[in-house]
């Protein structure tokens, strides 16, 4: 991940950001239909796809790249089934299951600028312990968002979420975080879902971040497949994930995406 200074944004920048993620969002809106037992992870992939390009964007995660010695990702999206944390392939992702769990990762790029959600789906009925896995891991992002304001420090959103996942009993991934984002996918800083409140830079208004909480079910630690890619936890139990791409403002930040677009259905975790 990029290091160095973390970029204000302009307000026309971050218009554009805003344009990119609300394409994200609706892209998660036509696929949060589709998340059914049987569903064909290659042919949501395909119509995400169409979907991002008939917007006027660019999957922003089909061939990216993050080490030379890495293949390029093959996909537009990341989907990631019940223990695999992030980055799993559509290719080799076989079809869903009654009582699984999907985490969506979505990017789009337009107009030079990036927006990036992510969202955990049910298929079909799903366990009380996995909708409560669910419940606990979009509510902690939320409790970031509440921290994500000028004046406060980036270890406060990272405290906010670590604290809500584990006084829940659940385990913060530490490998993956979060970041900025704007003219590139990933930007300065790093925001990890766990760490200690008044530590790390001071946030000011303009900075954009993508802020992702990735819990385990169980431990912490996690392993990657021989792909490359794919990232599952270490103990075979599930993993959830939600992201939104956000700006920092005086007193409440901004969300700049959206999951207002989502299936009623699929947003019942009680």
């Amino acid at each position: 991940m990029a290091s160095g200074p973390i970029v204000l944004r302009e307000e026309h920048e971050i218009d554009l950001i805003r344009e990119s993620s609300l394409i994200v969002a609706k892209t998660h809106g036509e696929l949060s239909k589709l998340i059914v037992p049987g569903a064909d992870p290659r042919k949501l992939d395909a119509l995400a796809e169409t979907i991002i390009r008939d917007h006027g964007g660019v999957p922003a995660f089909k061939g990216y790249r993050p080490a030379p010695e890495m293949d390029p990702f093959p996909s537009t999206l990341c989907i990631s089934v019940n223990d695999v944390v992030v980055h799993g392939m559509p290719p080799i992702v076989k079809p869903f299951e009654e009582g699984d769990i999907v985490a969506l990762d979505c990017g789009v790029v337009k107009n030079g600028y990036f927006g990036d959600s992510a969202y955990t789906y049910q298929v079909g009925e799903v366990s009380p312990k996995k909708r409560r896995l669910l419940k606990i891991t979009l509510e902690s992002l939320y409790k970031g968002l509440e921290q994500t304001i000028e004046d406060n420090f980036l270890g406060d959103i990272c405290q906010a979420i670590q604290f809500h996942i584990e006084v829940n009993g659940y385990s913060v991934v530490r490998e993956m975080v979060g970041h900025g984002v704007g003219k590139n996918l990933h930007e300065p800083p790093e925001i990890p879902n766990f760490g200690r409140r008044k530590s790390g830079p001071r946030l000011k208004e303009g900075m954009v971040f993508a802020i992702e909480p990735m819990v385990n079910m169980g431990k912490h630690k996690i392993k990657t497949d021989a792909d490359g890619w794919t990232v599952r936890t270490k103990d075979g139990l599930p993993s959830a994930h939600f992201e939104h791409t956000v700006v920092v403002r005086k007193g409440k930040c901004e969300i700049l995406s959206s999951f207002d677009f989502i299936d009623e259905k699929q947003k019942n975790f009680s």
